[in-house]
């Protein structure tokens, strides 16, 4: 397929964010398991369910979802940018949010002591943004497209705590001709008009670009919209129903340089 750009999403199609997360969520876990006397896998378990629960209640959730902000992102994330008055609350609500969700996860496993779960929702940030975790393909396949075509970065997310990623890996974003983040933009994948803008910003027609991602519900989904090619990394063989078809499906990134060739 002849392509003039290639679209890449960023978290766990670039980024290892799974890992990190999960590493941070460990390290955390342990501590508050040795100070506690409980299980560190049940005290993960049991805050990541509250921090959802908690995520949900809030008035501001409809807009993280349509922005495409994951509860765990929310647990480190600052949100001191984007001009939308949502991102206003969630600074606000941050705070008191990383706290209660790590109090409600002890609680839960009868433990009550908040001033353990405001240790804990201090630590966990910083074990998450310690760990700035790369797939050990990411920068081959990147120089093997750099100069061929036009790369551009489309990512949903908060607009501090995508770049605070990005920044956290140096390296990555000059392969980018291009960087969208949702939060900057106002909407996020899979709405069509992100996909649009983003061509746009390319000078390209749908049938010009390939879009890379992992969720099938977002760039697979928003890229098939519009009509573009969509190449879904399914790193784990995932199994899904036919609702959303990928044009390609591939388990590591560089399976992408053949079908571009």
């Amino acid at each position: 397929m002849a392509k003039k750009a290639v679209l890449f999403d960023l978290d766990d199609t670039l980024l290892w964010d799974d890992r990190s997360i999960k590493e941070a969520f460990e390290a955390t876990c342990q501590r508050g398991a040795e100070v506690a006397g409980i299980d560190s896998d049940a005290l993960e378990e049991s805050v990541r369910r509250e921090a959802r629960a908690l995520y949900e209640s809030f008035e501001t959730f409809s807009f993280t979802k349509m922005i495409g902000i994951n509860p765990f992102e929310g647990l480190w994330a600052d949100f001191r940018e984007g001009e939308q008055e949502e991102f206003r609350k969630l600074e606000q609500l941050a705070p008191g949010y990383r706290r209660e969700a790590w109090t409600r996860g002890l609680s839960a496993l009868g433990v009550n002591n908040e001033e353990l779960g405001a240790a804990l929702a201090e630590q966990f940030p910083a074990e998450r943004r310690s760990r700035p975790l790369v797939y050990e393909e990411t920068f081959r396949l990147l120089e093997a497209l750099k100069g061929k075509y036009q790369l551009l970065l489309l990512t949903n997310g908060s607009p501090d705590l995508q770049r605070e990623k990005l920044s956290g890996v140096p390296e990555l974003a000059p392969y980018f001709d291009h960087i969208i983040i949702s939060g900057e933009f106002g909407e996020g994948k899979p709405a069509a008009s992100i996909f649009k803008h983003a061509l746009e910003r390319l000078g390209i027609e749908p049938e010009d670009g390939v879009m890379v991602g992992d969720k099938l519900t977002t760039d697979i989904l928003g890229a098939n919209t519009i009509g573009m090619t969509s190449v879904w990394i399914n790193r784990h063989g995932m199994e899904r129903t036919d609702e959303i078809i990928p044009t390609h499906e591939i388990k590591h990134l560089e399976e992408l340089l053949p079908l571009l060739a």
